[in-house]
């Protein structure tokens, strides 16, 4: 049993004296639909809507989730409301929107805002926040519970999506940051210790990043959560 989300995340804020004041956390959004049971059964009668989970997810379904669920969820969380440009970074997956997608851009442009794609270098997960640790701790969260049925595994990831704290969330973001010291120190080259970079960031006091003007950016993309049946 396995469900497909999509997940975006952004880098937290506090206030200078490390109170949080945006968690970072814009959404996770599985893919699938509510479909009327065709027959009764033990468990439900026939009609009740059942959830499904979606076997494909082309560009069509990708630019859907983009404009109807995670841009008004970054106009409604995003801290520094329409005054900056807003980057959504994503990779390279073939179903992805070209950043230049002419539906998306006009949803983007709503409501003041400048809302834009970009894709991630090729062949370098080290550079997506989520590839890079997230979507790992959320897996590791999600394990200490045992769903048997679709919902309960969809629950399972939203919970642990939830609590996540954004603190850890930052540090995933300073070891992003080190990822990309070490690349430009290599002129491109990428063989470099992902852990070192890690443990160099554990050790030292990151500073937590404030609110302020500029560009900022948040990330998104897919990724399985799977429970045995």
């Amino acid at each position: 049993m396995k469900v497909m989300f999509l997940a975006a995340v952004a880098r937290p804020r506090f206030d200078i004296h490390g109170k949080e004041i945006f968690s970072g956390k814009i959404g996770i959004y599985p893919f699938v639909t509510k479909e009327p049971a065709r027959r009764s059964s033990v468990n439900r009668a026939a009609s009740t809507l059942e959830t499904k989970v979606m076997t494909s997810v082309e560009r069509d379904i990708i630019r859907s989730y983009m404009i109807d669920k995670v841009l008004p969820d970054i106009r409604a969380k995003w801290p520094d409301g329409n005054r900056v440009t807003i980057y959504i970074q994503q990779d390279n997956a073939r179903t992805h929107l070209d950043p230049n997608d002419a539906q998306f851009y006009q949803a983007a442009s709503q409501y003041g805002f400048d809302i834009r794609l970009r894709c991630q270098p090729s062949n370098s997960p080290d550079l997506n926040i989520l590839d890079l640790g997230f979507f790992n701790a959320i897996q590791s969260l999600r394990y200490k519970e045992s769903p048997k049925t679709i919902d309960e595994l969809i629950d399972a990831v939203e919970r642990s999506y939830q609590v996540y704290p954004p603190r850890i969330l930052n540090r995933i973001f300073c070891t992003l940051q080190t990822c990309m010291i070490e690349i430009l120190k290599g002129r491109g080259f990428d063989k470099y210790s992902v852990m070192a970079s890690f443990g160099h960031v554990q050790g030292a006091k990151a500073r937590p990043p404030r609110g302020g003007p500029g560009r900022r950016g948040l990330v998104f993309r897919e990724q399985e959560a799977m429970s045995e049946e």
